[in-house]
């Protein structure tokens, strides 16, 4: 089993920068692709950043050129660096990792394991 945790949320004001980290308990499927999500209350959880274990990546169209998703191999630690936040980034963000995709993988029914999430307020 992998635990997912999710760090560094918090309130910040429009057009900051945030760095959003998620620690791996275990280095099990760490050769497989992992993402980062978010859902804002009322509303499906948003596919943003796929990363495989050679370092390619993919966005979403709502934070591609303003984001920036790396993996630390070592440490077993994924990030999300976001910059010019909107109150519309304002959200529960995730951490996750497949078991089954080592290719970019972009819809929540590719990962298995979950963070608990991290609350990012993005204030006008």
């Amino acid at each position: 089993q992998v635990q997912l945790v999710e760090s560094g949320g918090g309130l910040v004001q429009a057009g900051d920068s945030l760095r959003l980290s998620c620690a791996a308990s275990a280095r099990t499927y760490i050769t497989y692709a992992m993402g980062w999500f978010r859902q804002a209350p009322g509303e499906e959880r948003e596919f943003l950043a796929t990363i495989t274990w050679s370092g390619n990546t993919d966005y979403a169209e709502s934070v591609r050129g303003r984001s920036t998703i790396s993996r630390d191999r070592g440490s077993n630690t994924l990030y999300l660096q976001m910059s010019n936040l909107k109150p519309e980034d304002t959200a529960v963000y995730y951490c996750a990792l497949s078991r089954t995709y080592y290719g970019l993988s972009t819809d929540v029914r590719m990962y298995d394991y979950w963070g608990r999430g991290t609350q990012v307020t993005v204030s006008s």
